[in-house]
């Protein structure tokens, strides 16, 4: 039921609004307390611990966090499931010089918290442990059980961390809701993505005879032209757009610098819209090097975590959406109206996130909805403002309502 519709929802509603804005300094220092910790992928112990706390301070039925290092809150136990998810590792800084601020400040100043993670993920966790500090003040008693993810080693793998939770940890969502940045829109899909390596290998000569040798360096340059070829003609999909393809890394090696070169290798990064598969993908590029002798790798990942657990995947991650009219979307748009009294943007991620399985592996709806804008992620001068946040805050604890 809409909460236009009732008058109960309405009230709940107001409650809601008024209890995200006297929170919002609660929110804006969980955040910052979040942002001063350090967390690459692999690293993020501390602020695990430290969402963790906040969680439970915030009154969450059950708090723990999983052999991988996820951290997981439990609000309810009615038998529908969502889950609100948002990574907790950080990309580094890059350039140091290209920051106006401390990167790990934390600062809170002119309505803004600044630092790396502030959007890219840090904020969307920060807001929910606000909703579910929220959820409890008004003694939530839907038939649903909400699980709150704080996850691990997103930007090294996206999707990992969600692999663990469904295939480990048995927890089998009706809904998700990914809390990275969309600039308080909400979004229901991106493009896939997976990476490759192609080989080749030559046959050594010396320098000064190059015509007794086979080179590497160019049999892996024709291909390199043809893909750059391929690019221009993927195909393209009305909402997600265009498949893209680029070669990332260049590596070669020969016996010396006066030795025609008799290995060499390239590092694809394949972006793949709605239709596009791994088998049409790699099909690909199998037809451009058929006649060069390339060898064709979908890449793996495998890393230990914080924890000491080895996990992985293979590095296909699938494109994902979900149709305007899904019901989760539906019941998306009715919180936001109702909350904010006008209609929202909906659209799509330009870059990749746990919705690749998700959605894409495991089929199970997800919309996006988070604070901040996403030009600023991996970005220098990384701020989120702490209206987003106070947004973010009433959208989490309505959708619960509204579900």
């Amino acid at each position: 039921m809409a909460f236009e519709n009732c008058s109960k929802m309405k009230d709940e509603l107001l409650k809601i609004k008024s209890l995200a804005k006297e929170f919002a300094g609660y929110t804006a220092n969980n955040l910052s307390k979040l942002v001063r910790i350090r967390s690459m992928s692999a690293h993020e112990k501390e602020v695990a611990d430290e969402l963790a706390r906040q969680m439970a301070e915030a009154g969450f039925d059950e708090v723990r966090i999983d052999k991988l290092g996820n951290v997981i809150g439990r609000i309810g136990h009615g038998k529908k499931v969502l889950v609100f998810d948002g990574h907790i590792d950080t990309v580094d800084v890059g350039n140091r010089l290209n920051w106006q601020t401390e990167p790990f400040s934390g600062a809170i100043c002119d309505g803004y918290v600044f630092g790396r993670g502030s959007v890219d993920q840090k904020g969307g966790p920060a807001a929910f442990v606000t909703a579910g500090r929220i959820l409890k003040k008004l003694a939530f008693d839907r038939d649903l059980t909400i699980y709150f993810t704080g996850t691990v080693m997103e930007e090294d793998c996206d999707g990992l961390c969600w692999k663990y939770l469904i295939e480990e940890e048995k927890i089998a969502p009706d809904w998700v809701v990914i809390t990275e940045p969309t600039n308080l829109n909400i979004y229901r899909g991106h493009r896939g993505r997976m990476e490759m390596e192609v080989s080749f290998k030559g046959i050594s000569a010396h320098g000064s005879a190059p015509e007794r040798g086979k080179n590497a360096i160019y049999m892996a340059s024709r291909v390199c032209l043809e893909i750059e070829k391929l690019n221009e003609r993927l195909k393209s999909d009305d909402f997600l757009g265009k498949g893209s393809i680029t070669i990332s890394q260049f590596v070669s090696d020969s016996p010396s610098l006066c030795a025609v070169a008799d290995y060499a290798r390239i590092h694809l990064d394949r972006r793949l819209t709605w239709g596009e598969t791994k088998e049409s993908a790699v099909a690909e590029i199998e037809k451009i090097v058929k006649n060069l002798d390339g060898a064709i790798e979908v890449l793996h990942y495998e890393e230990t975590a914080y924890t000491g657990l080895r996990y992985g995947m293979e590095k296909y991650y699938p494109t994902w959406k979900i149709e305007e009219d899904h019901p989760l979307v539906t019941k998306a748009q009715q919180a936001f109206v109702a909350l904010f009294g006008k209609t929202p943007v909906i659209d799509k991620w330009t870059f990749s996130t746990n919705g690749v399985t998700i959605n894409g592996y495991y089929n199970i709806p997800c919309i996006g909805f988070g604070p901040g804008n996403e030009v600023l992620a991996h970005a220098p001068n990384e701020k989120v403002p702490v209206s987003d946040l106070v947004a973010a805050s009433a959208f989490y604890a309505a959708l619960a309502y509204s579900l």
